[in-house]
């Protein structure tokens, strides 16, 4: 019989365990990880269950007779004062109930999703909050972990399900007040780094800008638009202070460079000042910068960056708490949505000191 086919009824203990040939106990040893079972076994057992898709039929849940009382958080660019703080944010309100939190880090493609998910699944937690970008390989395995009922929220991850919660900064608003207060000050040649035109056509922050330009009816210049400089299908898209510092280079080697620039984070914006100064030009008489996140090293930059203030430890504690009420609640509840505003914080990258 085809393994694969396998489908039509609830995949059980004992069909697993009559596929390899050994006991139903041996097999939830090694769902469980609990007791000893030989690694020949635990690698055949582990292998059929795949194919026979445990949990897509919900197996691993079943399995699960009490809570473990875990957690997963998966994160991205963990070099970004973003992610600590949802981290912190997450871990304090899963203590405060009796969760630990196990976290995984997916900074580069989506095998590293996948990998993350996989590992978090297979360890028994009891729910996952994702906090990565979102793409198409990653978003297929992460359906197939939600319809195991292994609860799941995102946080500003453009995935969608019926029962997965979803947390965001008012990204698209953010982009918009950003680019508008450029605009407010005389700016109508403004970049954006951090996203190319074509591949970032999801960006919430990129659509912003393009959306306060064709409010002012200020025309799209593709030139002006620079991000990761290589191309590559499936990475997730972080931007870096490399990448800031390469695309503000690439910008002010334009015959007609841009006055002002929207970084795609603060960290883009940090590395764009850089590439700004080592042109031995001013900021912002020369070039005027915003950036968003409003992370802890924005106000000590100089000159001063100005931002988009984003609620980073309030996602991760909303992510949170509707996580533990979907691991504790009897029924399974429909998809809710919050989005956090922001707010334009003004320093010296964009205005001149009065002083």
């Amino acid at each position: 019989m085809d393994r694969k086919k396998i489908k039509k009824k609830q995949t059980t203990l004992s069909d697993i365990a009559t596929t390899v040939g050994v006991a139903s106990m041996t097999v939830s040893r090694v769902i469980n990880r609990h007791g000893y079972v030989s690694e020949e076994t635990r690698e055949k057992v582990m292998r059929v269950a795949k194919e026979m898709n445990y949990r897509r039929n919900g197996l691993a849940r079943n399995l699960k007779r009490q809570r473990t009382e875990t957690i997963g958080l998966v994160l991205g660019d963990i070099s970004n004062p973003y992610s600590t703080e949802l981290a912190r944010a997450v871990r304090e309100t899963a203590s405060t109930r009796g969760y630990n939190l196990f976290i995984c880090i997916s900074e580069h493609s989506a095998k590293e999703d996948i990998a993350a998910f996989e590992s978090l699944a297979n360890h028994g937690i009891d729910g996952i909050i994702v906090a990565t970008r979102s793409n198409k390989a990653g978003d297929e395995y992460l359906r197939g972990i939600v319809e195991s009922n292994i609860p799941v929220v995102v946080i500003g991850r453009d995935f969608r399900h019926e029962t997965v919660d979803y947390v965001s900064a008012d990204n698209l608003r953010g982009g918009f007040e950003a680019t508008q207060h450029l605009i407010d000050l005389g700016h109508e040649r403004i970049g954006f780094i951090g996203a190319t035109l074509s591949g970032g056509a999801s960006l919430k922050r990129l659509q912003g800008y393009l959306n306060a330009l064709g409010e002012h009816n200020i025309s799209v210049d593709e030139r002006l638009i620079t991000g990761r400089k290589e191309a590559i299908t499936d990475v997730p898209g972080y931007s870096t202070e490399k990448i800031g510092f390469e695309g503000m280079k690439r910008l002010l080697s334009l015959p007609n460079r841009p006055t002002a620039v929207f970084a795609r984070n603060d960290f883009t914006a940090i590395g764009a000042m850089s590439a700004i100064k080592e042109a031995s030009l001013r900021i912002p008489e020369d070039v005027a910068i915003v950036g968003f996140d409003d992370i802890p090293l924005a106000i000590h930059t100089s000159p001063s960056l100005t931002t988009i203030r984003q609620p980073m430890r309030l996602q991760g504690q909303i992510a949170a708490e509707m996580l533990l009420q979907k691991i504790e609640s009897e029924e399974k509840s429909p998809r809710e949505e919050r989005i956090l505003n922001c707010e334009l914080i003004i320093r010296g990258s964009t205005v001149l000191s009065k002083h």
